[in-house]
């Protein structure tokens, strides 16, 4: 007996939530990808302190649900695992391409894109796929995706994209030696132009943090 396994095709449906109206008034458009064990109306909420008139978010769902901490009560997302990654960062990609064509977004505001955690290996290999003009990159606590080279940001003008890397003093996930690794990435993969922002605290969310990336 033996087995195969075999793919198919199909259409998929999935939510994404947005904060605030994308206006005439509207500034900077905010395109945001939660960690690991989130959905996607929680993590908004991290995004409430921005001036709801020049900041409108959007932040798209992690396709894989599942129960937290085996209550079967709490329900939380995943983007991707290491099984079947290639395919899964392909569905991941073309569910956020159909997003934000589903939005329109203006030519003539400021794209910022922000990833935290798990999110930044979504953001990253969006970034590397779509090559959009961001003015800013958020990436933090997280992990960029070894197969990224230098190559994939070729077309970054760094003048005019500002790479922040953010993270806490205290996150139980960077260990010093994947620190290190990170920046060996990230310094390679942004011509040493990224800013680092080092907070107090652990693998958290600081709100204030946010609110401070576009000063």
């Amino acid at each position: 007996m033996s087995n195969t396994e075999k793919t198919v095709t199909y259409t998929a449906e999935n939510t994404y939530l947005t904060q605030n109206d994308l206006t005439s008034k509207t500034k900077n458009v905010w395109l945001v990808f939660h960690g690991i064990g989130y959905l996607s109306r929680y993590f908004v909420k991290y995004f409430k302190g921005l001036n709801t008139d020049e900041n409108y978010i959007i932040v798209p769902q992690a396709p894989s649900k599942y129960y937290l901490k085996n209550e079967y009560k709490y329900v939380g997302a995943s983007w991707l695992t290491k099984e079947n990654t290639a395919a899964e960062v392909k569905n991941v990609l073309n569910y956020i391409d159909a997003v934000l064509e589903a939005e329109s977004i203006p030519k003539d505001v400021n794209l910022i894109l922000f990833g935290f955690s798990q999110g930044v290996s979504v953001a990253t290999r969006w970034l590397a796929s779509k090559k959009a003009n961001c003015k800013l990159v958020a990436l933090y606590a997280g992990g960029i995706p070894n197969e990224l080279k230098p190559e994939d940001f070729d077309f970054m003008d760094f003048d005019a994209t500002k790479i922040k890397i953010v993270y806490g003093n205290q996150d139980e996930f960077l260990t010093p030696d994947r620190l290190k690794g990170e920046k060996v990435k990230i310094d390679r993969l942004f011509q040493n132009k990224a800013q680092t922002l080092v907070f107090e605290g652990g693998h958290e969310v600081k709100p204030e943090i946010i609110e401070g990336l576009t000063k």
